[in-house]
């Protein structure tokens, strides 16, 4: 039997999941396709939005665990380090556009 605190965990590992799910739907189909009512969509919610919703809702495990939100330098940060990446990507050819 699982305390509150590995059930949190255990939602958050989810939550993760749900995460790469949808961003990998946006990667294949684009951020702005709206998965049709046939293939399991609304027909209304872009991805987007729908991963949108899903770092919100690992904002808010995360905040469940006491891991807030809002260190503005570590954000910061870490956005510069994925642009570095992202233009050491480019210097290699592996990555093109904006």
């Amino acid at each position: 039997m699982l305390g509150f605190e590995e059930h949190v965990l255990v939602t958050l590992m989810e939550e993760c999941a749900e995460i790469a799910q949808r961003a990998s739907k946006a990667l294949r189909f684009g951020l702005d396709e709206i998965q049709t009512v046939e293939t399991g969509g609304d027909g209304v919610t872009s991805n987007r939005t729908r991963l949108t919703r899903e770092v919100n809702d690992l904002l808010g495990v995360c905040q469940l665990l006491g891991i807030e939100y809002g260190d503005f330098a570590a954000t910061e940060a870490k956005k510069a380090k994925v642009r570095y990446f992202a233009e050491y990507a480019r210097e290699q050819g592996t990555l093109h556009g904006s």
